[in-house]
């Protein structure tokens, strides 16, 4: 099931990336007094009352003045169309929109607006207008605002919600009212044995052509021209026996190379779908080798806590010599270093050189990431690691660990208790999972460690 999205939408200077930072408990967002800082749309993960959720913050849109001109007229088609194209996109990637406007400068006519091209872009759903749209009058901080708040009425979008995203006032009623939508479908009901496969990449890596191989007839439309799918699409298989869901997602590029409009939601797609995956497969054009971007796709995998393998495709236009594939495999390692545990397969979707061991390898790293070890395992690789290198002082004082067991898999997740929690240094805690990976290696997984302080 994958999480919830909630947009803020609204025009500029209204508090958008204030609330947006005071959801998600970080600070993602530019925050700045000139209107129009946001650039950029962003997403991250918030919760509240035990559900998880995305929010997406967007620049601000005003379609009654642009930078350098004079106030132009609030029918300017340009920004009209503008307005219309940031309303369509939020709405169809967003379970939940909210609204925002300024309460201390009250209502104004591109407020009016905007609320009229969202309320024109709901759609019925089981009887319900889809998605709701919450009202946020921000910049609560006064009593005087938060009595003026009824002239939003006016906007036909029901009860208005007062806050202060600066101080966080009202910000917990304003919660309580985006979880109060989240349904659960169906869909989501319905028991989904099959292991999830996402299929990743910057664009024109050659995910689609890897996707009509893969399942043998041509589901995905494969183009020269970059950025051709936009939609995640799902496609079910099975493969020796075992139920697959295929994800195919947009490529994802650099966020300064992302064009606005529906590419950059095209991102926001291709995040979502690494969430709903069991296994990313993460596709890199040869004629290239890895960039930047391809790193910051691995990293996008490895915050999400999912496996992953690397697929380096189109080997079948590089010239190659007996050390070819020796370093571009160290080169990836290197760039890849904080993910030195995935395994990497060389194919040409093209002609279909390995393409038959993609699915293989994809399953043998589910396989590894639902792999629980024993308690006593786990106690002999630890004092085993102590014994080798003990842990460095802090302040006088060294790490102990006492014991540890595994208390989860999916992703592995091994629970350490100890002396001081605070004495661990990270270089300590990836020293102790490379102890754990050498007796069992966890091949393309991720493994958790976390450190619990023993009462005495």
């Amino acid at each position: 099931m994958s999480k919830p999205v909630v947009a803020l939408v609204g025009r500029p200077n209204v508090g958008k990336s204030t609330l947006f930072n005071r959801l998600t408990g970080e600070r993602l967002a530019i925050v700045d007094e000139v209107p129009g800082t946001t650039r950029d749309r962003l997403l991250a993960e918030a919760d509240w009352s035990g559900y998880f959720f995305f929010v997406m913050d967007t620049g601000g849109i005003d379609p009654t003045q642009s930078k350098g001109q004079e106030p132009l007229s609030i029918s300017s088609k340009d920004f009209i169309h503008q307005i219309r194209d940031q309303a369509e996109l939020a709405i169809e990637e967003s379970d939940v929109i909210l609204f925002l406007v300024d309460g201390q400068m009250g209502l104004t006519s591109a407020d009016t607006e905007i609320a009229e091209i969202l309320r024109r872009k709901q759609r019925m759903v089981n009887g319900e207008l889809f998605p709701p749209i919450i009202l946020v009058v921000n910049k609560g901080e006064s009593a005087a605002v938060r009595q003026n708040v009824a002239e939003f009425y006016q906007l036909g979008l029901g009860e208005p919600y007062a806050v202060s995203a600066l101080h966080g006032t009202g910000t917990g009623d304003l919660l309580d009212e985006v979880i109060r939508h989240f349904k659960v479908s169906e869909e989501d009901l319905e028991e989904d044995e099959s292991v999830k496969i996402a299929i990743v990449g910057k664009p024109n890596s050659g995910k689609s052509s890897l996707l009509n191989k893969l399942v043998g007839k041509e589901r995905a439309i494969v183009s020269d021209i970059p950025g051709t799918t936009r939609d995640a699409v799902d496609i079910q298989m099975e493969y020796k026996g075992i139920p697959i869901t295929l994800i195919d997602t947009a490529g994802i590029r650099r966020r300064g190379k992302v064009a606005p409009g529906v590419e950059k939601y095209s991102v926001i797609r291709s995040m979502k779908a690494i969430e709903r995956a069991d296994v990313a497969i993460l596709v890199i054009d040869a004629t290239t080798s890895i960039t930047a971007q391809d790193a910051h796709i691995a990293g996008y995998i490895k915050d999400a806590w999912r496996s992953a393998i690397v697929v380096v495709n189109k080997w079948d236009l590089v010239e190659k010599d007996t050390y070819t594939i020796n370093s571009y495999t160290e080169h990836i390692r290197q760039e890849l270093n904080f993910m030195d545990y995935i395994p990497m397969l060389f194919i040409s979707a093209l002609t279909g050189k390995r393409v038959d061991q993609v699915l293989a390898l994809a399953l043998k790293v589910q396989e590894e990431r639902l792999v629980r070890l024993s308690t006593s395992q786990i106690n002999k690789i630890i004092h085993r690691a102590q014994d080798k290198h003990a842990a460095p002082s802090k302040t006088g004082r060294s790490l102990r660990i006492y014991y540890g067991t595994q208390v989860r898999s999916d992703p592995p997740t091994f629970l350490l208790y100890v002396n001081n929690p605070e004495l661990a240094h990270f270089s300590y805690i990836r020293y102790l999972e490379n102890q754990i990976r050498e007796e069992y290696p966890f091949s393309g997984t991720p493994i958790r460690l976390a450190l619990k302080k023993r009462r005495e």
